[in-house]
């Protein structure tokens, strides 16, 4: 009897330590592109971290946080892949994007490995994911600190990007700040609905939004 608990105990082991190994790269939905106002991260911890983004000799706005791929419920992360990881100058050549290598290579090692790219091609995808959608001009225009409703800045991505519906994108808030637009994606980066699970609105109607330095 001892030894039939036993057995059953080490073959859930060894079941949780394959899991814990992470999804299989390459099986997924579609992605979600994420976009972090950079101001406001800064305001809220960058500032405090000493983090080179937020030096003013940047005029850093909408920043790629990450390229995810997502299923149509919950999200694959920390993949296994034989891909290699990217080098130092890879994650530093997106730097103009992404605002720091660190960033970079964090988002490799959680969702790049997920998408059955090599890194080469997964930062490349996501620098054409990033550039394929309009940043509205009208927020770096702001020269003082504002709340507004997060609704407003989902109307101006809207009214930017017209292939754009309500259900392909959501804004964020964190700490009272605006934290992030988030858009839904296919493979080939044409807008498509996103799941239950990513659509969730932040409903502040007076998120703090703070202009480029």
């Amino acid at each position: 009897m001892r030894r039939g608990i036993l057995g059953f105990v080490l073959l859930a082991l060894s079941a949780m330590a394959a899991s814990a190994d992470g999804e299989k790269a390459g099986e997924f939905d579609y992605y979600v592109l994420s976009l972090s106002w950079s101001p406001n991260w800064c305001a809220r911890e960058g500032d405090a971290r000493g983090s080179d983004q937020c030096d003013a000799r940047h005029d850093h706005g909408w920043i790629l946080h990450g390229l995810w791929p997502q299923y149509h419920q919950g999200w694959p992360s920390f993949c296994r892949t034989a891909e290699a990881p990217p080098s130092r100058r890879m994650t530093r050549e997106m730097e103009d994007i992404q605002g720091s290598s660190g960033l970079a290579w964090h988002q490799w090692k959680k969702h790049g490995t997920c998408s059955g790219l090599s890194a080469p091609d997964y930062f490349a995808l996501s620098r054409q994911a990033y550039e394929s959608v309009e940043r509205p001009p009208v927020l770096r225009k702001l020269d003082a600190s504002v709340k507004l409703p997060a609704s407003v800045v989902e109307e101006a991505f809207l009214k930017a990007n017209p292939t754009l519906a309500p259900d392909m994108i959501t804004v964020t808030c964190k700490k009272g700040y605006i934290e992030e637009v988030r858009l839904c994606l296919s493979r080939d980066l044409e807008p498509v609905p996103c799941g239950r699970d990513v659509i969730r609105d932040c409903t502040a109607k007076d998120a703090l939004f703070d202009p480029i330095r």
